[in-house]
Parts: structure tokens; sequence; C-alpha cells
């Protein structure tokens, strides 16, 4: 009942290999491989940029006596959000030169409270 994911390897299961996981319409499904065919049985790739096999495999199993893929779903490098935010404060300040925080509060509709 387990579907080992390996990557770069076809997603097959079952004592001998005879259950496999095939794409129809975005979604995974569990098939007899000798009913589709080898050729059309889903070969796994961790490196996927694009999230949505992950995401398909993960919804295969249905309840918890069904079929389900254990391992590696995805395996992606990217940068975090703070590496992102520090290089477009750096970006803009090489366009625009370092921001000066009294000619902003000072800058547009400004008034004086006495």
């Amino acid at each position: 009942m387990l579907i080992p994911l390996e990557h770069g390897q076809p997603v097959r299961f079952g004592p001998d290999g005879e259950r496999g996981v095939i794409l129809v319409d975005g979604s995974a499904q569990v098939v007899d491989v000798a009913e589709v065919g080898e050729d059309r049985i889903l070969v796994h790739d961790e490196h996927r940029q694009d999230p949505s096999l992950a995401f398909a495999l993960s919804r295969v199993a249905t309840g918890p006596t069904m079929p389900t893929p254990i391992g590696v779903f995805r395996d992606v490098d990217r940068p975090d959000y703070g590496s992102l935010v520090n290089a477009q404060i750096l970006a803009a300040a090489d366009a625009k030169g370092p921001g000066d925080l009294r000619k902003l509060l000072a800058s547009g509709s400004t008034w004086t409270v006495n």
C-alpha cells in the first residue's frame, strides 16, 4: 500500500511492481501497468520547478486504506524571502541612490504642529 517515490524512476508499487501511477488531466491515478502500458507510467521528477506534480502525488491516497506515496515529493533550490527582499532593497538603492528618511518625511503635503 506504500508507493515509494524515487527521483527519475517510474512510480510503481506492489509485490512485482504491477501497479503504477499515471497523470490524467493533472490528477495522479493508480492503475494496473499491464492495462495502460509501461510508457504511460509517470516518471518521478522531484526537481521539477512546477509544484503541480508533487501536489497531484500528495492527493493519490483518498483514505487510510488507499495506496500512499512516500518519499521526497519535491526538492527545489530557490532563494528565501529575506534574500529576495534584501536584493530588491539593494537594487532600488543602486537605481535611485540611498534613501533619506528626513527628506521622505518632509516631502509632499506636510505641516508644522506647535
